[in-house]
């Protein structure tokens, strides 16, 4: 594999369109980025071998992961117990490890598709690579390149195919501008096509009950190194019942964050009975918090008192998180295996909705919003999207921008409100169209009041999910396979 200059160029754009591709996402929102991003990516691709493309394709996965999740160090060394060297160490290995699923999906794509039919062969391949990195070894469908388009003019798609068609969508505007440039001028219409048809579109698919309800997000702003001790106990129960008390008659609906009272909820439970009971007697209030069952299983849960029926398990896990793969070889083997309540138990995928404040609630716990399947089934039978967050594992980085921005995404794809409380920020209201209706400020002890209405009715997305996008991924990729054959 010599390196030309020719081949040097296109390594050093790959590394350009990185760092491009995490400026399309918050907190920068430079989306129109993205297309020129792709289309460093894909111009001379085809010059390549197999070899060659996957080099490239692993460039930039380092380029986009080191910039665009360069909270995992913070999340790591910061709160980890881990030493800088080793924090590094571990931060180089989770980008270089990523990056390979760009390595894959070039190698993939030049070794197996006819540069005849480029343009939409990339851009299938792309979103199947997006699909693999989603599901595989529990999956990180983080900085997704859809994902930084509720902003942009392509915005009223996303209800329609979700965040794989945004995906599709921008990576064909990248390929077909790339050959629009060499002169391929048929390439002038299916572009205007991308980015006009959206102005037909429906921007609500969903409407709205006739009542809001009130609801009050808590921000308790808790160290996060100190939560787990005796004191940050003491501390969380005295911060979010004075926060409470301030709200009560003020709000339907309370929402306290992720383990907002660091103790199992058997503990959790004098401080929740004592706070009900300054509760008017219709306010429901809601709290994440780690339950404890009878088989000595922990549950990562949102749970309620007051005007509340049911309670939620958190389904799908963060791994080294909340739990350890490998966990009787890696238990013990460094402090950052040993975090607090890493060892939850997984929730399981059906479960019935919680009623609250007379509305149907849609979990999703955290990390869970970023997935888009796992928070469209728990829309399909909500009336509102409910997710609670620790994010003070990002520090003061990108991260709570990048998660918000995510969320947003959830609420424009299944047409519903998103009410989020966390831990230190981003806590926000944000409409079915994705926008943040408003916001509490970050690392501030605070709490947040606002509405939100019920939605009734489904988008196309929540009704079918993913699978038309990746179809048509699938489709666009096929004849490029059958030339190249």
């Amino acid at each position: 594999m010599g390196l030309t200059p020719t081949f040097a160029l296109q390594l050093l754009a790959a590394l350009v369109a990185g760092g491009f591709t995490t400026l399309t996402a918050s907190p920068f929102e430079l989306w129109w980025l993205g297309p020129i991003a792709i289309g460093l990516l894909y111009a001379g691709l085809h010059t390549l071998s197999p070899a060659q493309a996957a080099l490239k394709g692993w460039l930039y996965g380092v380029a986009l992961f080191a910039s665009g999740t360069s909270w995992v160090y913070v999340s790591i060394h910061d709160y980890g117990y881990t030493g800088v060297p080793l924090a590094v160490f571990l931060t180089t290995l989770f980008v270089t490890v990523l990056a390979l699923f760009f390595a894959g999906t070039f190698w993939l794509y030049r070794r197996f598709c006819s540069p005849r039919w480029a343009l939409a062969s990339f851009a299938g391949a792309w979103v199947l690579g997006e699909v693999l990195r989603t599901y595989l070894f529990t999956g990180f469908p983080w900085l997704l390149v859809g994902s930084s388009y509720v902003d942009s003019p392509l915005a009223n798609w996303a209800p329609v195919g979700g965040v794989y068609l945004l995906s599709l969508l921008v990576v064909l505007t990248g390929t077909l501008g790339a050959e629009l440039l060499r002169r391929q001028w048929w390439t002038a219409l299916p572009l205007a096509a991308i980015w006009l048809a959206p102005l037909a579109l429906p921007s609500l698919w969903t409407t709205p009950a006739s009542e809001p309800t009130r609801v009050a997000l808590l921000q308790g702003n808790l160290p996060q190194l100190l939560k787990w001790t005796p004191e940050g106990q003491r501390v969380a129960a005295n911060t979010y019942s004075d926060l409470t008390r301030r709200v009560a008659d003020e709000a339907d609906l309370i929402l306290w964050p992720e383990t907002a009272l660091p103790m199992i909820d058997n503990q959790a439970r004098p401080v929740l009975e004592r706070v009900q009971a300054n509760l008017p007697p219709s306010t429901a209030l809601l709290t994440g918090i780690v339950q404890l069952d009878e088989n000595n299983r922990y549950f990562n849960s949102v749970i309620g008192v007051g005007n509340v029926e049911g309670s939620y398990q958190k389904e799908h896990l963060v791994p080294f998180g909340e739990y350890l793969p490998l966990e009787s070889v890696l238990r013990g083997a460094i402090d950052f295996f040993d975090l607090p309540m890493s060892s939850f138990s997984k929730g399981a995928s059906e479960q019935t909705p919680m009623q609250a404040a007379g509305v149907t609630i849609g979990n999703a716990i955290c990390y869970e919003i970023i997935y888009p399947q796992l928070v469209a089934r728990r829309a399909a039978n909500s009336d509102v999207i409910v997710t609670v967050s620790n994010d003070t594992w990002f520090g003061a980085s990108i991260g709570p921008h990048q998660h918000l921005q995510m969320a947003r995404l959830r609420a424009l794809e299944n047409g519903r409100y998103v009410v989020r409380a966390t831990s230190n920020g981003i806590t926000a209201i944000i409409n079915p169209r994705g926008e943040v209706v408003d916001s509490a400020a970050q690392f501030e002890t605070t709490y947040l009041t606002g509405e939100f209405y019920a939605m009734k009715g489904v988008t196309p997305f929540n009704r079918t999910g993913s699978w038309p996008a990746w179809l048509f991924a699938g489709l666009i990729l096929l004849p490029g396979l059958i030339r190249k054959r």
